[in-house]
């Protein structure tokens, strides 16, 4: 997920720090992995094509890097490849929430299957992107739930390879949506145009609308320094002892996820309630 975001600010950080950075893009031949090219130049960052979806990629990648070890061997896999919507349940698709499963969560996996023997022989570091929304979610909850099913699995996956001596981090960003363009303004009306009849007969332009300015709304209070979330990548394939979770987020947010966490669950849909109401 090297195209753009915390995927392509993390690439080129690392190349400044000295790693060897095999920056997997899904269009190699887009602005974003030409940029990378330009400011990296020649030498210990290459730019691959990798679409998480296709095993084709994966293979193609693993051989890839296979011709390239030498003593140093493998030392980390970040996990960043991502797409965002917005949508209240009835609103998306079926074909929308395989496609989502399928990057989101599904991609994730792939790619750490395919690297897993790799960083268990060079006890390396696999380090996640989640995101706060996998506590809570408001208008995005097909984003969320990818989200949640991400930490789970990282859960699983960072106990069973303390034996091996590798290390799994979640990164867990608040809204950083103006640094990494991953979810553009929603507009009502391609909204209102998606959606079926059954969905038209229960809601109205208006209401749409009224989510659309929300979520706009919490997208323009969206961060725009994304270095503070690749600071945490760094940190995560770096040190000595990295945390299970770096959480980098606003205060209110950081609240929001506390409350989620520590009270009922009629307090926290409370207030989520609330906030929509206004």
């Amino acid at each position: 997920g090297c195209d753009s975001g915390f995927g392509h600010l993390l690439a080129l950080r690392l190349h400044r720090l000295g790693f060897t950075v095999f920056a997997g893009c899904l269009c190699p031949g887009g602005e974003g992995a030409r940029r990378l090219q330009r400011e990296a130049g020649a030498g210990r960052l290459r730019v691959l094509r990798l679409d998480v979806t296709r095993a084709r990629d994966l293979r193609a990648v693993e051989r890839c890097l296979l011709g390239h070890f030498s003593s140093l061997g493998f030392w980390g896999l970040v996990n960043n490849a991502g797409i965002s919507t917005f949508g209240e349940t009835g609103w998306l698709s079926m074909e929308k929430y395989e496609k989502f499963a399928d990057v989101n969560l599904l991609g994730s996996i792939r790619t750490t299957l395919a690297f897993l023997p790799l960083l268990r022989k060079y006890k390396g570091r696999i380090v996640f992107m989640s995101s706060i929304i996998a506590y809570f979610a408001l208008g995005n909850g097909i984003y969320s739930m990818t989200k949640a099913a991400i930490e789970k699995f990282c859960d699983a996956l960072r106990l069973e390879m303390k034996k091996f001596g590798v290390r799994v981090c979640i990164i867990q960003p608040g809204n950083y949506a103006r640094s990494t363009k991953i979810q553009p303004p929603v507009s009502a009306e391609e909204i209102w145009n998606e959606l079926s009849e059954e969905e038209k007969a229960v809601y109205n332009k208006e209401y749409v609308q009224e989510r659309a300015n929300f979520f706009n709304s919490i997208l323009s209070e969206g961060s725009t320094n994304g270095n503070e979330v690749v600071d945490a990548m760094v940190d995560a394939l770096t040190s000595p002892a990295p945390k299970a979770r770096y959480m980098v987020a606003k205060l209110k947010e950081k609240a929001l996820v506390f409350i989620c966490a520590l009270f009922p669950t009629v307090v926290m849909d409370s207030v989520l309630s609330y906030a929509l109401s206004k």
